[in-house]
C-alpha cells in the first residue's frame, strides 16, 4: 500500500473515531457498542506503531476523553504561571532552606516562617478580576500563555463572579486549583482514567453546558498580577481570600523551622488517603512577601517555594537480570529487569540501581526479591532487597570493568573536591568509537531541549544508527532520504515531514547549540551562561585556545569542573571537525539579552569583602535586576568595585591603578535606590 492510501485509511479511521467520541462524550449518546469502538481504536494505534510519521493531533494515543475540535484562544498571562521545584525527601528540603538562608545571608540556625498548604492534584487556573467582576479565566498553558476557558470556569460554583468587598483590588489575578472529589468521580461515567484527567477534560469542553454538568471544585491559593496591595504575608492573603468569598484549604497552616515542616509532612501523609480529593504533597512558601521579593526566581521556579512530595508508591518484585546501560557521557548505569508489577497505576518492568557502589552497599543480586519505589512518582528504583528470601546458591553481582558496548576499560574519576573516587564508572573510549556513547549523543543532539527535530525521536536515532545512516551529528543534515524512503514505515509523506523538521532545526540559538553538543557538566543553564558571555559562535569556537577557556572563570556559575570538561571537548580533533561541519550546515544566532531599562544598563560591578545583611548572591541578583552586569576579575571592563568588610587589598589596588571607581556598600545601595 502506498503512502497516499495509508494516509487516507488512517485519516478515515481517526475521523470516524472522533465522531464516536463526540457522540459518547459530548452528547452522552454512544453511536456504537464498546467492542466496535475498541476494535477501531486498536486499528488506529496499530497503524501509528508502523507509521509513526502519521500520528496527528487527533490521535487516540494523544487525546484523553473527548478533545474539543478547535483550540481555545490563547491569552498571555500578565504574570507568568511558573511551576514549583520539588523536594522528595528530608535532604532535599534541608537543601531548599539552606539556599534560602545563604541567599538572604541569614544565620544557619535561623528559623524561617512558612505558609503551608496541601498540593491538590488538579488543574491550575488563573482568574482575572477587574473592578470586582470576573472577566477572564485561563489555564496554565505553557506558563506564558494560557487557554481562554472563561465560560467553563464560570460554571464552577466555588468561583465568585462578582466581588463587592471594598478592599478588593481594582485588578487582580486569583490563582488556584480546579479538581473533582473522589466521591464525585466515582459517580461519573468511566470516561477518564482518574479524577485529574476528568477535571482537565471537563474544563476543555467546548460547550460550557457540558462542563456545568461536572461537579468541579475550586480552591484559591495565591495571586498573579495585582494592581496594588499592602498585604505583608501569604497567610494574611489566604485569610483575605475567604472574606472575598473564595474557598481555601482547611489544612493551610503557618509553620516555623525545617524540623516542624518535616513533622507536619509525616503527619499529613498518614491522613492523605482519608481525604476526599487527591493530594500528592505539601507546598511550603516563605510567608513574608518582602522576603519572597528578595529571593526572586531561578529558571522557571521561585526560590521561596517548594513542593514536598509524599513518599512514592512501592511494590515487591523479583530481579530477573541486571543490564548495564551506557550514557552519552560514558556513564555505566545498572538497571534491574524485574517481573512486571503495578506501582501507582503504572506497570513497571525496569528499575534503576543507580551505580556500582549502590549495588555493593545494598548487596543487590539477580534473583533477589526487591522493594521497588517510584521516586518522585517518575523513576522507579530499587530501595532494598529481602535477604531472608534469597536462594542459597545466590552469587554476589560483579560489576563489569569493561564497557558492554565497545569492550573498552572503564574507570572511576577522582573528584578533587571530595578527595574521593566518583560512584559512577565510565567508558574511556573517545572519538565516537564507542557506539553506545555516540548513539546516545545523537539522541541528545536531536532532543526537544536541543535541536528539537520533530519526529526524530530516540527509536528513529537507533534505527538510523543501526543502518549506518548516521554516526556524527552533521550526518543528520546529509541523510540519504532515498534510502530512508525504502524502509518499512517510510514513504513520501513521512520523508517530507522529516526533511521539513530537519531544515527547521538548522536555525538555532547559541545557548541551545552549545547544549546540543552534550559537553559533560554543561546543562541548559550553564549553556545560557556561556552563550551570554561569548555572544556568538565565532567566540565559542575560539575556545580551542586554552587561554580563552580559562577566561570563562569570569562567569558567575562556571567553575573548574565545567572548565575541565570544555578543555576535554576542545582537545578532541573529532569534536573540532564536527563543529566546523555543523557551522557550515547551521545558522547559529547570536545570544540575545533581555531588554531592560535602568541606569545600570551595561555597567559592570564586582564585589570584594563581606557585605552587611545581604549575601553576595542577592547582591549580584539586585545588580542584574537593574540591568547591570557582574564580572569576577578586576579589568578595564569593570565600572565599579563594591567594597565590603575585610576586602581583598590586591583587588582594590588594581582598581585604583586602572582608575576604576570604588563604592562602599552604602554608596552602592544608594545607587540602586536611585534606579528604583
Amino acid at each position: 500500500m502506498n503512502d497516499n492510501l495509508i494516509k487516507k485509511n488512517y485519516l478515515k479511521k481517526t475521523k470516524l473515531l472522533n465522531k464516536y467520541n463526540k457522540f459518547y462524550y459530548d452528547k452522552n449518546n454512544p453511536a456504537v457498542n464498546d467492542q466496535e469502538y475498541d476494535e477501531l481504536k486498536k486499528d488506529i494505534l496499530k497503524i501509528e506503531r508502523k507509521y509513526p510519521g502519521l500520528i496527528s493531533k487527533e490521535s487516540p494515543s494523544l487525546i484523553v476523553g473527548f478533545k474539543p475540535s478547535k483550540n481555545f484562544n490563547k491569552i498571555k498571562h500578565k504574570v507568568p504561571m511558573l511551576s514549583l521545584s520539588n523536594a522528595f525527601d528530608e535532604k532535599d528540603l534541608k537543601n531548599f532552606e539552606k539556599k534560602i538562608l545563604n541567599f538572604l545571608s541569614l544565620k544557619k540556625n535561623e528559623e524561617i516562617e512558612y505558609s503551608t498548604e496541601p498540593k491538590i492534584d488538579g488543574i491550575s487556573a488563573s482568574l482575572n478580576y477587574k473592578k470586582g467582576i470576573l472577566t477572564t479565566g485561563l489555564s496554565r498553558g505553557d506558563g506564558i500563555e494560557g487557554e481562554d476557558i472563561t465560560k467553563n470556569l464560570k460554571t464552577i460554583g466555588d468561583i465568585p463572579k462578582r466581588i463587592l468587598s471594598k478592599d478588593f483590588p481594582n485588578e487582580i489575578d486569583i490563582r488556584g486549583e480546579v479538581f473533582i472529589t473522589k466521591k464525585d468521580f466515582k459517580k461519573m461515567d468511566e470516561k477518564f482514567a482518574n479524577a485529574r484527567n476528568a477535571a482537565s477534560g471537563s474544563l476543555r469542553q467546548k460547550n460550557p453546558n457540558e462542563t456545568k454538568k461536572i461537579p468541579l471544585k475550586f480552591i484559591a491559593y495565591t495571586f498573579g498580577y495585582i494592581e496594588s496591595h499592602k498585604i505583608k504575608t501569604q497567610s494574611d492573603f489566604l485569610s483575605i481570600l475567604k472574606t472575598w468569598g473564595f474557598k481555601t484549604s482547611q489544612f493551610n497552616k503557618i509553620i516555623k523551622g525545617i524540623k516542624n515542616l518535616i513533622s507536619h509532612h509525616k503527619k499529613f501523609e498518614e491522613k492523605r488517603f482519608s481525604l476526599d480529593y487527591d493530594v500528592d504533597g505539601i507546598v511550603y512558601k516563605v510567608n513574608k512577601f518582602d522576603l519572597q521579593k528578595r529571593l526572586g526566581f531561578v529558571a522557571n521556579a521561585p526560590r521561596w517555594a517548594v513542593a514536598h512530595k509524599f513518599s512514592a508508591n512501592s511494590a515487591i518484585s523479583k530481579i530477573l537480570n541486571i543490564d548495564i546501560q551506557v550514557g552519552r557521557t560514558g556513564a555505566l548505569t545498572p538497571v534491574a529487569k524485574i517481573e512486571p508489577v503495578n506501582i501507582g497505576g503504572v506497570v513497571v518492568s525496569n528499575a534503576t540501581l543507580h551505580n556500582e557502589d549502590e549495588i555493593n552497599r545494598k548487596d543487590i543480586r539477580i534473583g533477589d526479591f526487591a522493594k521497588v519505589e517510584r521516586a518522585g512518582d517518575v523513576i522507579p528504583h530499587v530501595v532494598s532487597v529481602d535477604k531472608s528470601k534469597r536462594e542459597s546458591n545466590s552469587k554476589k553481582y560483579i560489576f563489569p570493568e569493561r564497557c558492554p558496548s565497545c569492550g573498552s576499560k572503564t574507570v572511576k574519576d577522582f573528584n578533587e573536591t571530595t578527595n574521593k573516587f566518583d560512584a559512577v564508572r565510565r567508558c574511556t573510549n573517545e572519538d565516537f568509537k564507542c557506539g553506545k556513547i555516540a548513539m546516545e549523543g545523537l539522541k541528545h543532539f536531536v532532543s526537544k531541549e536541543a535541536l528539537n527535530i520533530d519526529g526524530f525521536g530516540k527509536k528513529i536515532v537507533e534505527k538510523f544508527w543501526e543502518l549506518k545512516l548516521v554516526k556524527f551529528p552533521q550526518d543528520i543534515f546529509n541523510l540519504d532520504f532515498e534510502k530512508i524512503k525504502e524502509l518499512d514505515g517510510w514513504g513520501d509523506l513521512s520523508v517530507s515531514n522529516l526533511k521539513y523538521a530537519i531544515e527547521k532545526s538548522k536555525k538555532i540559538s547559541l545557548d541551545k547549540f552549545i547544549y546540543s553538543l552534550g559537553i559533560r557538566h554543561i546543562g541548559q543553564e550553564n549553556a545560557k551562561l556561556l552563550a551570554q558571555h561569548l555572544k556568538n559562535f565565532e567566540n565559542f569556537y575560539k575556545l580551542l585556545k586554552t587561554d580563552n577557556i580559562e577566561n570563562l572563570l569570569n562567569i558567575d556559575g562556571i567553575g573548574e569542573t565545567q572548565i575541565k570538561s570544555i578543555k576535554v571537548f576542545f582537545s578532541n580533533k573529532i569534536n573540532l571537525d564536527i563543529l566546523e561541519k555543523l557551522n557550515k550546515s547551521m545558522k547559529v544566532f547570536d545570544a540575545k539579552y533581555p531588554k531592560k531599562g535602568g541606569i545600570l544598563k551595561n555597567k559592570a560591578f564586582m564585589f570584594t569583602g563581606k557585605l552587611k545583611e545581604i549575601s553576595r548572591a542577592e547582591a549580584k541578583s539586585l545588580v542584574e535586576q537593574k540591568s547591570g552586569k557582574i564580572i569576577s576579575n578586576v579589568n578595564r571592563k569593570l565600572n565599579y568595585l563594591v567594597i565590603g568588610e575585610k576586602p581583598t587589598n590586591k583587588k582594590i589596588k588594581k582598581a585604583k591603578q586602572l582608575n576604576i571607581k570604588t563604592l562602599t556598600q552604602d554608596e552602592w545601595m544608594k545607587m540602586l535606590n536611585k534606579t528604583s
